[in-house]
């Protein structure tokens, strides 16, 4: 069985795989000073808790943008599970080619993203990532990666607006039934949810100017469903795929684990 794990600021998600089946998944809180003890205790429970023994695990592959915590995760994985885990960095093979000013500067998240879309959907594709950021990522027909657009993700321009005055306070982030809010609750979600689904539209419509009117556009992240609820831009909702690509970039490295 394999292991894919996608560290990022808020969140680490988590998924076993059975060859190409997703088998189980998970989203942890990240927390930067956790110990890798600490965050091997909490893997062998939620793989235990899922009928998974640890020594099912015969391959891990890492994305991480959070360079704390990705000797961590090393640790844990040889710690706990016997086997040198794949981090997705320079030098390895990920299909993908790079058309940004400084490769270096792309997250692995995104290339990974980028490798399960050439796997699934083909080119040219707008990603749209709903995670700390709200980022767009943009594909072309040859599958090549070429840049994107980087936005505050929604938590965080809700709590800087609620930090910054006084008056306003926390609400749930969803849909509310009008755009035109009769309270004040209803008009924060408004405001906030609707101004990011327009938000979506807007760069969605740009990038398909430079990328074609057949681009197809992929939502992922926490909050993908809710906003393609919302609005006819989105085509795909693919909560894993991240994990997708993962599994697709260790296959490809699968003679190279533990030599680098």
């Amino acid at each position: 069985m394999f292991l894919a794990i996608d560290i990022g600021n808020t969140n680490v998600t988590l998924g076993v795989y059975r060859g190409e089946r997703l088998e189980a998944t998970w989203r942890i809180a990240t927390v930067h000073d956790r110990m890798s003890d600490e965050y091997g205790i909490l893997l062998t429970q939620l793989l235990t808790h899922r009928g998974v023994a640890p020594g099912q695990i015969t391959g891990v592959a890492i994305a991480s943008v959070v360079p704390s915590l990705t000797g961590t995760f090393r640790k844990v994985c040889v710690d706990y599970l016997g086997q040198e885990a794949l981090v997705v960095d320079a030098g390895v093979k990920t299909g993908v080619r790079i058309r940004y000013e400084n490769p270096r500067e792309v997250g692995a998240d995104r290339v990974v993203d980028c490798a399960a879309v050439q796997a699934k959907y083909g080119g040219p594709a707008c990603v749209v990532d709903f995670g700390t950021a709200t980022t767009f990522d943009g594909i072309s027909r040859e599958g090549d990666y070429l840049g994107g657009a980087i936005a505050p993700g929604i938590g965080i321009a809700a709590e800087a607006l609620f930090a910054r005055a006084s008056k306003l306070y926390r609400v749930e982030l969803v849909a509310p039934a009008h755009a035109i809010g009769t309270n004040t609750v209803t008009a924060l979600q408004s405001g906030i949810f609707f101004g990011y689904v327009g938000l979506v539209e807007g760069l969605v419509a740009r990038f398909r100017k430079e990328l074609g009117e057949d681009m197809t556009v992929i939502a992922t992240g926490g909050l993908a469903e809710v906003v393609a609820h919302e609005t006819a831009v989105i085509q795909h909702v693919d909560p894993w795929l991240t994990l997708d690509g993962l599994r697709i970039i260790y296959e490809l490295n699968r003679g190279e684990v533990g030599k680098r």
